[in-house]
């Protein structure tokens, strides 16, 4: 009798968990892009700082800080947040989109799908809608692992950023740096 009563009291507690929004972990997450400078010469950066959600009802947003973009060169780095995202009045990237709760719903532990959610940039004062083919994949009742399928492509005038990589170049002193950046990238989410 007493298993009854306390299975029935912590029933409203299991709705609460299913309930629970999953959280994109920072430490197993990741963020790159791929910057092209000289026509040929390509180097991958990340960002160090992330946090983001996905609610019951397929809501997910995505926050970058810009200031932790790490190139593996502090001076660039800095540069960069200063420069280019100019991380003083523009400190973050933030990605808004609504994932299918049918398709969450239907992955069973050990089930993976591929689709396409259209998401919204928003970065350096601009929104954008773009078309991201992602992964996604159910590891445990607890545990998404949503990475891009395809690389998304982001292109520096749909943001206002081509003044920002004129400035780079000329101070690098580089004969060329690429206006179009493909990025990906590889999201842990946990309940």
């Amino acid at each position: 009798m007493k298993s009854i009563i306390a299975g029935l009291l912590l029933m409203p507690l299991s709705f609460i968990t299913a309930a629970a929004d999953w959280k994109v972990t920072n430490d197993e997450s990741n963020v790159n892009f791929i910057s092209i400078k000289k026509g040929d010469i390509a180097e991958v950066h990340h960002f160090k700082q992330m946090a983001g959600t996905l609610n019951e009802k397929g809501e997910f947003e995505l926050t970058l800080s810009l200031a932790s973009v790490d190139t593996s060169i502090e001076i660039r780095d800095q540069r960069m947040g200063s420069l280019l995202f100019e991380v003083d009045k523009y400190p973050k990237l933030t990605l808004s989109a609504k994932v299918d709760t049918k398709l969450l719903d239907g992955l069973s532990v050990g089930d993976s799908t591929i689709t396409t959610v259209e998401g919204q940039v928003d970065l350096h004062g601009k929104q954008v809608k773009l078309p991201f083919t992602v992964s996604i994949a159910k590891l445990s009742d607890s545990n998404l692992l949503v990475a891009s399928a395809m690389p998304v492509v982001v292109n520096s005038d749909s943001f206002g950023l081509t003044q920002g990589i004129e400035k780079l170049r000329e101070i690098a002193g580089l004969s060329a740096i690429s206006k179009a950046v493909p990025v990906s990238f590889i999201l842990n989410l946990k309940k």
